[in-house]
């Protein structure tokens, strides 16, 4: 049973690239499938604009002609110029308990980054911020998020024992509501308000926010820029993002606070849980999937957060209060009882000590690892 790698090159090798996971997985209670045509939308170069700034490989493993594992090779060319560094990421990595697979295909991205003169990889990691980030080696009985890795415990190992070393971590926390606002959050918020001149944009309809979705992308760029792993989303790129997701967003669950000028300082974005949905689903809208996501988004006692993001100039001034106690107020309204952060850098202190005045346990932990390559 000869191992072989093969490099994707046709839309119908890609296919069989994305449809893997749901094979590996096939039957896994914690494990939340994508959309087929999301995965297929990022990893087509003709679909996605990260690839104005990156180059790709894929490989897939097989032996008797059946995949056994895949893995991605990302050269983020505005990383390397912003963080200047000479690194090749590795994504969309999955693998059967295999040593020699997991091995043979992180060999292939190695090889390919140091014939590029790269110096180092990491990973696992997307084309930016917005796409699955880090090998989950805490919380394996824990149902994932939607966009969020899930992985077997065996990943971590595999990877360490092919030379790997942690680079960062992130962690998450599920934080219980108990049907109440918390009046101290409540009043730091109030103050915010009125020491910065700000107010909290009020409208009902998800359309109404299109006016700001573009400030959204550029409050993060700005906010973010300085983050593990970051790269500032492209025009291009932020107009993908508010045509494929703003249709869909619940204004209570998106508080945004603007400034004197009216100009986005701060937002938030949370959805409810759309967990159990997609797993319904199994990868597919139509013909019935959308039906479950429609139940979900109307009746939920979940929110899963995404993003938050107070613009530079007004961070440290109790702003990230207003977004709690926007949310907070709405996660009351409807009932939510639990609600998932998603992943936190292990070191961002300020971002972890806001749960403090919510009932929460830290659930999950995700790593980034890195290695140093040999030049050819």
């Amino acid at each position: 049973m000869e191992l072989c790698l093969k490099e994707i090159n046709t839309l119908h090798e890609l296919k069989q690239f994305v449809s893997f996971q749901y094979d590996l997985y096939n039957g896994n209670r914690f494990w939340v499938p994508p959309l087929r045509s999301e995965e297929l939308l990022s990893l087509r170069k003709e679909k996605n604009p990260a690839f104005d700034f990156c180059d790709t490989k894929y490989w897939v493993a097989t032996r008797n002609n059946k995949i056994v594992g895949r893995i991605a090779g990302i050269i983020n060319k505005r990383y390397n110029e912003r963080w200047n560094k000479k690194t090749v990421r590795f994504g969309w990595f999955d693998f059967v308990d295999d040593n020699e697979v997991s091995a043979s295909l992180l060999h292939a991205v190695e090889e390919w980054g140091a014939a590029k003169n790269m110096s180092s990889i990491h990973g696992p990691l997307g084309f930016t911020d917005m796409d699955g980030e880090g090998t989950l080696v805490e919380g394996f009985e824990e149902v994932s998020t939607l966009g969020a890795i899930y992985n077997y415990p065996y990943y971590g190992a595999h990877i360490e024992k092919a030379g790997y070393l942690k680079d960062c971590d992130w962690i998450e926390y599920e934080v219980t509501m108990h049907g109440e606002v918390i009046d101290q959050i409540r009043r730091i918020a109030e103050v915010a308000l009125h020491r910065n001149h700000l107010e909290v944009l009020r409208v009902k309809k998800a359309k109404e926010m299109l006016p700001y979705a573009k400030e959204i992308f550029q409050v993060l760029n700005a906010a973010y820029k300085d983050l593990y792993g970051f790269v500032e989303l492209s025009d291009k790129q932020i107009d993908m993002y508010v045509k494929q997701y703003f249709g869909y967003i619940l204004p209570e669950y998106v508080p945004v606070v603007l400034d004197a000028q009216g100009k986005v300082a701060a937002f938030g974005i949370a959805m409810p849980s759309l967990s159990s949905a997609f797993q319904k689903c199994n990868g597919r809208l139509f013909p019935f999937g959308f039906l479950h996501v429609l139940r979900a988004l109307k009746h939920n006692n979940k929110v899963d957060l995404y993003l938050t993001a107070v613009r530079p100039d007004l961070q440290n001034k109790g702003v990230n209060a207003i977004l709690i106690h926007e949310s907070n107020i709405a996660f009351v309204k409807n009932k939510i009882e639990k609600v998932e952060t998603n992943r936190e850098l292990e070191a961002n202190s300020r971002v972890q000590a806001q749960w403090k005045f919510f009932e929460h346990r830290q659930h999950k932990r995700r790593r980034c690892y890195k290695k140093e390559l040999v030049a050819h």
